[in-house]
């Protein structure tokens, strides 16, 4: 249709294209790469930049907590394979890790902004020399079955919070198993809430540790919790 060509990304839910692409780890074909593991890609403006340094340093220091929920990880930044492999000892420089450390995940290369623009990644208001639209910050966690779970697009000019991708993450994988919602500022082992389309009778099978209904002035039965399944 006329509207998805004017407004190119995914969307939650859709699954994400297999695409072709050459990394610091040679040419992967995206849905081969993840297997049957999560994924997270995450998007950087360009190489050699402050910024993004920050921000791939810590991905990589977190890569175990990463590696521990099964999620791939891979990056992309709009530069060639040489640049990101210059620019890998940088990060490694900046982690404090030995010269001869490697990153623990691939970074994609997009030097004709193809991937970023099929993938709605560019941020119009930062431009390169040319005037050229860099790449924003985004973050797609992808689930085994291929399809987009979570997306957030910062600008390039903010840097991301990796603690709370990985809050989102063990939100999206509990989720995925169990019929409940995690509210705000959830973290691992908290409370959840219940479904709302879960009958009472019902929810008190499935969640034998015990259901507790907060009173409110509307009457309504609405915020339920469970302590974690």
């Amino acid at each position: 249709t006329g509207l998805t060509a004017a407004m190119p990304g995914v969307l939650l839910g859709d699954v994400f294209p297999n695409f072709e692409a050459d990394t610091t780890i040679g040419k992967i074909q995206f849905h081969d790469f993840l297997g049957d593991s999560w994924g997270i890609l995450f998007s950087h403006p360009r190489d050699f930049t402050p910024v993004c340094t920050t921000e791939l340093g810590r991905a990589a220091k977190l890569s175990g907590e990463f590696a521990r929920r099964s999620v791939k990880m891979i990056a992309l930044s709009i530069d060639s394979v040489q640049d990101h492999l210059a620019w890998s000892k940088d990060i490694v420089a900046y982690n404090g890790e030995a010269p001869d450390s490697t990153l623990p995940f691939p970074i994609i290369a997009d030097e004709k902004r193809e991937l970023a623009v099929q993938l709605g990644m560019l941020d119009p208001d930062e431009k390169d020399k040319d005037g050229i639209p860099l790449t924003a910050r985004c973050v797609f966690v992808i689930g085994p079955d291929k399809k987009l779970k979570l997306s957030i697009l910062y600008p390039a000019t903010t840097g991301r919070n990796f603690d709370e991708i990985l809050r989102t993450v063990d939100s999206l994988q509990l989720t995925a198993q169990k019929r409940v919602a995690t509210p705000v500022d959830w973290k691992l082992g908290d409370s959840c809430m219940v479904l709302p389309n879960i009958p009472e009778d019902e929810a008190a099978k499935l969640f034998p540790a015990g259901v507790y209904t907060k009173d409110l002035p509307s009457g309504k039965k609405y915020l339920r919790y469970t302590p974690q399944p």
